[in-house]
């Protein structure tokens, strides 16, 4: 089991960062609200990974802090979640917002996260309310909003980076049309592609 990497950004491309460890570079991928809090290309990082092996790939999660980890770890065992499923919502929801989702049993909100049907939040409340017991609950009482780090110089174009957008989320779960329409409403020029899909899964929410 792989569950901690230390090792230099070498590529970030929305919600899989390539990690150079010890001259092997490791693919992880990681919920958006983690990948935001990630620092510029070249620049050193520490990641809590939890690995997953199936039958036809072998993959890396990540994240900022034991925590967040734990949270994933806890979404995979509930009925119908997978490690894709748990990686999009923890990504439409930072760890204290889907706690607070959870805890106050708000449904609406969890159903306009990609792939989570009624059944599917009905169950993620009744589930995990019970494990949420188990866990330290000093990160889940942080303020909720997002700080992003600097960004580095725009150097591609707004359509690009509009397409890099859609791309991420589309990955997350999202419909391609779907995806297309949620960045347009958000897109604004000099925008990077991590606020556009910050900016695009807080309009869902």
């Amino acid at each position: 089991m792989i569950g901690r990497l230390r090792g230099i950004v070498l590529e970030k491309q929305p919600p899989l960062v390539l990690l150079e460890t010890n001259g092997v570079g490791y693919e992880v991928h990681m919920p958006m609200t983690c990948f935001y809090e990630l620092p510029d290309i070249g620049q050193e990082t520490v990641l809590f990974t939890h690995f997953v092996v199936r039958e036809d790939a072998q993959l890396l999660y990540g994240f900022n802090d034991k925590q967040e980890r734990a949270l994933f770890r806890e979404l995979i065992k509930v009925n119908g979640v997978g490690p894709k499923l748990a990686l999009a919502i923890l990504s439409g929801m930072s760890a204290p917002q889907f706690v607070s989702a959870i805890e106050q049993e708000a449904i609406a909100s969890l159903v306009k996260l990609p792939g989570v049907g009624k059944k599917t939040a009905e169950r993620l409340v009744v589930e995990m309310k019970d494990r949420f017991k188990g866990l330290n609950g000093d990160l889940f009482n942080q303020n909720s909003d997002i700080n992003l780090p600097a960004t580095a110089k725009q150097t591609t174009s707004d359509a690009d980076i509009e397409t890099e957008a859609a791309a991420a989320l589309v990955s997350l779960g999202y419909k391609p049309q779907e995806a297309s329409r949620m960045v347009s409403k958000v897109a604004k020029p000099g925008a990077d592609c991590e606020t556009l899909i910050r900016e695009a899964l807080r309009a869902v929410l």
